[in-house]
């Protein structure tokens, strides 16, 4: 399976199907609706989202947004993959281009909330690079809340040693 990644309006209706999926699957985990602190995401606090479909079928995969935290930092919001496509490289595919976004535009740290009720999505983010921070904003205190944090890589290519030649004697 192969898909194609894309820039949508926050107010997509693929997008929308795929965050609705998302919301019943953690109210599933945790047993109530009420497991996200803070302002929840909208078409006004969002800055970038995607949305990942089959490029053979046209079915919507998974999606993931941005949110501007201060001139530096953002936040992942709604980084959702549909259970059967799960372990395909998707999330891997969406959480690099959110990266690759945020360089872009100057953004040079990542930072997220998951929760216990989530172990896969721990092991995902601490195997892509993020490490635990304590919780942040609107987390501060949350039971339900376990937040990480990637420092993105210089986008700039490092200039590489030059040799020098040898000395004379």
């Amino acid at each position: 399976m192969t898909w194609i990644i894309a820039q949508r309006p926050w107010t997509d209706p693929v997008g929308e199907a795929l965050r609705v999926a998302q919301r019943a699957e953690l109210d599933l985990r945790y047993g109530t609706d009420d497991h996200e602190p803070g302002t929840p995401p909208t078409a006004e606090n969002i800055d970038l989202f995607l949305v990942a479909v089959d490029e053979a079928t046209g079915r919507p995969l998974g999606c993931a947004a941005l949110r501007r935290l201060d001139p530096v930092t953002v936040e992942v919001k709604r980084m959702y993959v549909v259970p059967e496509s799960r372990g395909t490289g998707v999330a891997t595919d969406l959480l690099r281009e959110l990266e690759r976004a945020a360089r872009e535009r100057g953004w040079t740290t990542i930072r997220l909330e998951t929760g216990p009720a989530q172990p896969d999505a721990m092991r995902f983010y601490e195997r892509e690079g993020y490490r635990e921070i304590p919780l942040f904003g609107a987390y501060v205190g949350s039971d339900h809340s376990v937040c990480y944090e990637r420092v993105l890589p210089d986008a700039a290519p490092r200039p590489q040693p030059t040799a020098r030649p040898p000395a004379l004697t």
